[in-house]
């Protein structure tokens, strides 16, 4: 009622020279052979952060999470965090408040002379 099924027989060969080692690119793995393959970008400089983090084709910042409007940051990573915190750029704004907050943000004024409040 059913035909008879070839039989096929495999022979596995563990021979030292394959094919694939055989290639003038070496093995297909992560290593030497396949760095000449890799020619093509994914990433590209971001506005924000100005790392080399910014997905061509997602157009996501993979380092700030750009153009997202907070900052990307995980708690796990608390020494990205410690790189990317207030007080490691030049802080414009900032760096003046603690003076200013001192003599109490006045704005318009002039100092006093102090040549001419002194002893004769």
């Amino acid at each position: 009622p059913f035909p008879a099924l070839p039989i096929v027989l495999f022979s596995w060969s563990l021979d030292a020279k394959s094919s694939a080692q055989n290639s003038t690119m070496g093995k297909a793995g992560k290593g030497t052979g396949s760095f000449g393959k890799r020619r093509n970008k994914s990433h590209s400089s971001c506005p924000r952060c100005g790392r080399r983090s910014l997905h061509l084709q997602k157009g996501v910042c993979s380092a700030c999470g750009y153009p997202a409007a907070r900052t990307r940051r995980y708690n796990w990573g608390y020494k990205a965090i410690r790189r990317k915190t207030t007080g490691t750029g030049r802080m414009r704004y900032m760096r003046h408040l603690p003076r200013r907050f001192k003599n109490g943000f006045r704005e318009g004024t002039q100092a006093v002379s102090k040549k001419a409040s002194g002893s004769d």
